[in-house]
């Protein structure tokens, strides 16, 4: 991971690079420092050694860029370039500093030592009871989106797809499920996992989530900081593609893919149209779904009822980034905007798609149709998943 304060400094030159020199056209500020805080330019591992500015020079810097972004905001006509149309340049600034505030929170996750950050947790539930999955029909629906004024490129544009009938769980794979995996020998059983999956797990001796370890016959878990008993009815949390996948398989199902997650998170049987959110086109508020790092957890399944989909599909928002078994491409008309960088060079079957958000997700970067993509080795992000089968014509 990137140091903290590079992370800071790196919001501050994104939102100065796009805001005040491309929109306003202002001369740069601190243009020797470019460099330093191209992400392209530096991989992770070599930023810890770069000439880094300080954390008080940081945000004295952050604080400057933020002043005149400001006086920009106020004199920017939202309109006359594709740029500032209806916004988009101040919502993608807006949304790349809270994908680097996940990304620090991870940080700290991975971090040894006493616990710095404290949070409320999420409000208990009842045990839920409702049925463990849900039917969603099969037909047509709209994909993505050309109207959502600040969706990224690789949302765009709209299209139809056809989707066959699919079962879907209600909730996440919760902790408790997991465990049954892991008691059951999924670790040791190669029958469960792809070939490059077995692989990994062998060669870095993966035997159960990232931050679990066994004591006494009870797990427990490292959470910022604190240990504490692994939760047995949370979404599991810290699992790569191949372990949720291999879960799949054991359980006698797989990962939804991209399209069916989409479509049981943004159809409207009723209407057929595809909404923005599962719970319609307002945005999210604490009673729809455990976003904005309110919690520094998630919350248990079964929880936040007015925000399920119309089918009942619960917390498709939030709680837990949920892995698909989708490769990372783009949709038919994709073009990319307003740099390659931002998707184009990750498109291709080394990517695997996460759909929802986590916890650490603020609303802003959070949409039925956002796109996440990452390595299948991935473990330190908050991730989880849940799974599907196919509907039998007795079902359908």
């Amino acid at each position: 991971m990137s140091p903290l304060v590079w992370d800071l400094a790196h919001i501050g030159n994104q939102e100065e690079l796009w805001l005040l020199r491309n929109v306003a056209g202002r001369a740069a500020i601190r243009p020797e420092i470019d460099g330093l805080y191209d992400a392209f330019e530096h991989p992770r591992a070599e930023r810890p050694s770069l000439p880094l500015l300080p954390p008080e020079e940081a945000r004295q810097y952050l604080a400057e860029v933020r002043g005149r972004a400001l006086d920009v905001l106020e004199s920017t006509a939202f309109h006359g370039t594709r740029l500032t149309e209806a916004g988009f340049a101040f919502g993608m600034i807006a949304q790349h500093e809270q994908q680097h505030d996940e990304t620090m929170l991870i940080t700290h996750q991975l971090r040894r030592g006493a616990a710095v950050l404290t949070a409320p947790d999420p409000a208990p539930v009842p045990p839920f009871t409702g049925p463990a999955e849900v039917l969603v029909p099969g037909g047509p629906f709209t994909m993505g989106t050309s109207a959502e004024p600040w969706a990224l490129d690789n949302e765009r544009p709209a299209h139809r797809r056809i989707v066959p009938p699919f079962h879907i769980d209600t909730t996440p794979v919760t902790n408790a499920a997991y465990q049954a995996f892991i008691e059951d020998g999924g670790y040791d059983d190669e029958r469960w996992w792809t070939a490059e999956g077995w692989a990994h797990i062998r060669a870095h001796d993966i035997r159960a989530p990232l931050f679990w370890h066994c004591d006494a016959g009870q797990w427990l878990r490292r959470r910022f900081g604190v240990t504490e008993v692994v939760p047995p009815d949370e979404p599991v949390l810290h699992v790569c593609w191949y372990e949720a996948d291999a879960y799949a398989r054991w359980a006698g199902r797989r990962l939804p893919t991209e399209t069916e997650w989409e479509k049981a998170a943004r159809h409207d049987p009723v209407t057929g149209r595809s909404t923005r959110y599962p719970w319609g086109d307002s945005d999210p508020t604490p009673e729809n779904a455990n976003l904005g790092q309110r919690h520094l957890r998630p919350a248990p399944v079964g929880s936040y009822p007015a925000g399920a989909s119309p089918l009942g599909v619960r917390q498709l928002i939030g709680d837990v980034w949920e892995w698909t078994s989708s490769d990372f491409l783009p949709y038919p008309g994709f073009r990319a905007f307003p740099y390659p960088e931002y998707s184009e060079v990750f498109f291709g079957p080394e990517y695997k798609v996460l759909r929802g958000g986590s916890f650490a997700v603020d609303p802003v970067a959070c949409r039925g149709t956002f796109r996440n993509w990452d390595y299948p080795i991935r473990r330190q992000i908050f991730s989880g998943f849940r799974t599907a089968r196919d509907a039998s014509p007795e079902t359908v």
